[in-house]
């Protein structure tokens, strides 16, 4: 659904820094200009944080409390191997330091002003809800072209 707008990142940008500086935001729109596919990349808040499993200062740690992958920056030395340990590439540098998502505390930014909605915010479990109904979908749909 992502029409690489950039809207995202410009909100984050300026949420999290105060200013419009692509470069600061927390999304990166990822964009194939040939096929005209973009895609919103952003923190998924692994289970298994392996950027946090790497941290040797314990700079990264996962909140038990909300899920939240979260960087204490007085704690961090600026070594990046959350950047090279992170399989979606969610994590850049910015000013020595590590920068991602954060979820705005439960209320993201880059998803209010999402005009084509390529993001949202749900629940894991609503999110896999979500597919079993459009898997079921599907299936009654091939289903029925068997009859």
């Amino acid at each position: 659904k992502c029409d690489g707008c950039r809207s995202c990142e410009v909100v984050c940008s300026m949420v999290k820094e105060g200013e419009a500086g692509l470069y600061k935001s927390r999304v990166r729109t990822v964009r194939f200009a040939e096929e005209y596919f973009f895609f919103p990349n952003v923190c998924l808040q692994c289970e298994t944080p392996y950027c946090a499993l790497v941290c040797p200062t314990a700079a990264l740690s996962k909140s038990l409390e909300t899920g939240v992958v979260e960087l204490i920056a007085e704690k961090c030395v600026g070594c990046r191997m959350c950047l090279v340990a992170c399989p979606f590439g969610a994590i850049r540098m910015v000013d020595s330091l590590p920068i991602k998502c954060d979820l705005c505390q439960g209320d993201p930014a880059c998803v209010k002003v999402c005009e084509p909605k390529a993001m949202t915010y749900a629940d894991a479990d609503e999110i896999g809800a979500a597919k079993r109904v459009v898997l079921a979908e599907k299936m009654k749909e091939a289903r029925a072209a068997l009859e």
